[in-house]
């Protein structure tokens, strides 16, 4: 393996360690509206540290350099942030968390979708029906690790189709970002994105009194701090700078993972089983991502 391969393959760890990151997050906003409260609240603690974090490292240039880019970070802001997180912590409080794994796995192939719709140069035509076989695999696995031969599902109207348009901001956001990654540098576009994130959560945020007591709260500012500077700074920081260097698609085809990591750590910390069916699951997903991915590193950046 030459050192450009080895650049490149470190960079399919670092998302697949974001993911798993990513993956406990769920954990933790179970916990904090446990604690009284709200998804936006949640949301503008998490993201207000990140950005004053950020912006006291970055804070040199504070604007975009064309009215179109700075739109552009106003709309990763948003899909990235304020209505993505809105959207996905909503529907915790509506919907069962095997509805929203289930649903948010269809990310992946949401994104190709969108790509593919704003890239008008695309000459991806031909290895459509590859990823797709390869994201349907994946699909497939995460049923098996999720439902565990347990087949039945719950529905809500209202908590899957939030938890729906929580995958369609991320697909959005993603064609944002790959947009705005040749003009400028990361630490610029993660800064820009926390701070249209705050900016837009705000008329929620203020439509209804947060007590600030509830912040001294051990349990609630060590999850907000877990949140706001490890999946929040750190996570959004390092995952830009992936989707910098390897195909979007690729990256993206990750998000399939999260619920073997959610397995195995249940496994470990609470001593829960795994069965024959979830690692089945797991090599339907590894296999999926699998072909997907190799059908995606053929496609142009």
């Amino acid at each position: 393996m030459n050192q450009t391969h080895k650049g490149i393959f470190a960079y399919h760890i670092l998302a697949f360690a974001i993911v798993a990151v990513w993956g406990t997050t769920f954990v933790c906003t179970k916990v904090l509206l446990g604690k009284g409260l709200s998804p936006e609240e949640i949301f503008f603690y998490r993201f207000l540290a990140a950005y004053l974090l950020m912006l006291a490292y970055s804070h040199k240039r504070l604007f975009a350099r064309s009215v179109r880019d700075e739109l552009l970070t106003a709309l990763s802001g948003v899909f990235g942030g304020s209505l993505y997180f809105y959207t996905e912590n909503t529907a915790l409080g509506y919907t069962a968390t095997t509805n929203i794994a289930l649903i948010l796995c269809i990310t992946p192939l949401l994104t190709a979708g969108m790509l593919h719709l704003f890239n008008r140069n695309s000459r991806e035509k031909k290895n459509n029906t590859a990823f797709l076989l390869g994201s349907l695999l994946a699909i497939a696995g995460v049923a098996c690790v999720i439902l565990n031969g347990h087949f039945k599902l719950r529905v809500s109207p209202k908590g899957d189709l939030l938890c729906l348009a929580a995958a369609l901001c991320w697909s959005f956001y993603t064609v944002c970002i790959r947009k705005l990654n040749p003009r400028y540098d990361n630490l610029f576009i993660t800064r820009k994105v926390f701070f249209y994130g705050l900016i837009t959560i705000l008329p929620l945020y203020f439509s209804v009194p947060h007590p600030l007591s509830r912040l001294t709260d051990p349990v609630v500012y060590g999850n907000l701090l877990y949140l706001g500077v490890v999946a929040s700074l750190l996570c959004f920081f390092f995952w830009n700078r992936v989707l910098q260097k390897i195909n979007p698609l690729q990256a993206t085809n990750y998000l399939y993972f999260s619920p073997v990591i959610t397995a195995t750590a249940a496994y470990f910390v609470l001593h829960e089983s795994i069965t024959g069916i979830m690692i089945i699951g797991a090599g339907l997903i590894v296999g999926g991502v699998y072909l997907s991915g190799k059908t995606a590193s053929k496609k142009p950046a």
